[in-house]
């Protein structure tokens, strides 16, 4: 049971501090409660450019809380708990990609917005699982693609646009956690759900289910499609907001295993501390900032 007092000193302090809450779907149930807005990485990108507060409290894991220091640059943005890291987005390096990039000089450079700021500032654009194809279609001119850091969304990404990409090495370690014979299963203990994994999924996951979609694609789905039952192949948490989306639907994890600790990490009571001490700040150095934010920007441009 969700702590009232505790919810109720945390809104104050957000008054008091005119400070704004922003959670990623992957967020605890009781933390995406307390935000104001909620959301996949395209959608809260986006709600980063255009909200009207001193201090933003990020929900979610570094390089997400990086992203909006980048965009907003005289905001004071906060991370419940610094040690909420990605482990795809710390799967590369700036030098490894600069030396990448040196042996592909003509090449344009895609990354996944699951990367760190460095990355972003060696990168010509940014992307997310929602628009990955269309950012590659945009650089239909380039002579080549580096696209960094995940591979499965790579894949995806190639055969969405037939386009041949030079890919990372990297992975989410939540979702190649999934295995296929638990979907088989998963389709016989719920006959007639429909199966919906994310784009970060090993291949043979993404070929034996219905539909592969964003977090955000995935509450636009299951509001339009007429099935009653479904199964979820990604972040577990994902299913609180899928349910806020379809009440009136079922929802299925197809693994209690998949679970992201790092996303757990941010609990009401440090979301609490977070306001009340005004930690941890979260900075990006200049030029750093300036080049990282090019890149985003460029990714909004395409999908706007």
């Amino acid at each position: 049971m969700v702590n009232t007092e505790l919810v109720e000193r945390i809104q104050a302090l957000k008054a008091q501090r005119n400070a704004v809450i922003l959670a990623h779907n992957y967020q605890l149930g009781e933390v995406q409660e307390i935000a104001d807005f909620t959301g996949d990485s395209l959608e809260l990108s986006r709600k980063a450019t255009e909200i009207d507060a001193e201090v933003i409290v990020f929900c979610g894991v570094h390089f997400m809380a990086e992203t909006a220091a980048i965009l907003n640059p005289t905001r004071t943005v906060l991370i419940p708990d610094p040690t909420a890291g990605c482990p795809m987005a710390d799967m590369i390096t700036g030098e490894q990609l600069r030396e990448l990039k040196s042996r592909h000089p003509e090449a344009k450079v895609i990354c996944y917005v699951n990367s760190t700021a460095e990355v972003k500032a060696e990168s010509d654009c940014c992307c997310t699982s929602a628009n990955a194809p269309a950012i590659v279609r945009a650089y239909a001119d380039a002579k080549e693609i580096i696209f960094v850091p995940d591979k499965y969304l790579g894949q995806f990404t190639m055969e969405q646009t037939g386009r041949d990409l030079i890919l990372w090495e990297g992975f989410c370690p939540t979702h190649a956690r999934i295995l296929d014979t638990e979907i088989a299963t998963a389709r016989q203990q719920h006959p007639g759900a429909l199966v919906m994994s994310h784009p970060e999924c090993p291949k043979p996951i993404r070929d034996a289910s219905d539909a592969v979609l964003s977090t955000g694609q995935m509450c636009r789905y299951v509001r339009e499609n007429p099935a009653r039952e479904f199964i979820v192949a990604t972040e577990i948490d994902m299913i609180h907001r899928l349910q806020k989306e379809a009440p009136d639907k079922l929802f299925h994890p197809v693994s209690e295993r998949c679970v992201c600790p790092n996303m757990r990490k941010n609990r009401l009571e440090k979301v609490l501390w977070s306001l009340q001490d005004m930690q941890h700040k979260v900075e990006v150095p200049e030029p750093m900032r300036t080049r990282a934010a090019a890149a985003i920007q460029n990714m909004l441009a395409v999908v706007a």
